[in-house]
């Protein structure tokens, strides 16, 4: 048997992964460098001009963006992309993973295990942007659309 570190969790055919302790707390308490980011506003209002209960979220797409080293608007994106910004979610998974299939124990686990899959499983990991959202949906226009939502929330910098 192995031992994980505190705070990973082993799920079977996937690699450990953060865990979430309380997506309670971690819904309304947003990491002090992201309360002054003017990243959040710029998110929170992409959101609400659309009316997605992703809304809620912004600060965790923002903080798994950091963690996970990805473009701060590429998840918001997918998600807005597969769901409307949460308007069609099942199972908590905004972001159609896993063709929809996957299930997720809360919206902020799903944002976190797609943010570490996208930068550390096989499949994705050391790929550019255009490289993983051919992976993510192979349809030929999907990488265009997700661009397009990362520039109606804020141009590339």
């Amino acid at each position: 048997m192995h031992k994980l570190a505190p705070g990973m969790v082993l799920l079977t055919g996937f690699a450990s992964l953060p865990s979430v302790k309380s997506p309670q707390l971690a819904l309304r308490t947003p990491a002090p460098h992201i309360r002054q980011d003017p990243r959040i506003e710029t998110l929170r209002r992409f959101f609400r001009q659309s009316d997605c209960p992703a809304l809620e979220y912004a600060h965790v797409f923002l903080e798994a963006a950091d963690d996970y080293d990805l473009d701060w608007r590429l998840l918001p994106s997918i998600s807005y992309i597969e769901s409307t910004g949460g308007k069609n979610v099942a199972n908590n998974n905004l972001f159609g993973w896993a063709g929809g299939r996957a299930e997720f124990p809360t919206p902020i686990a799903g944002i976190h295990t797609v943010a570490y899959r996208l930068t550390q499983s096989e499949r994705y990991r050391e790929k550019s942007l255009d490289q993983k959202l051919a992976i993510y949906n192979p349809d030929a226009g999907y990488a265009g659309k997700v661009k397009s939502v990362m520039r109606r929330i804020a141009p590339a910098k």
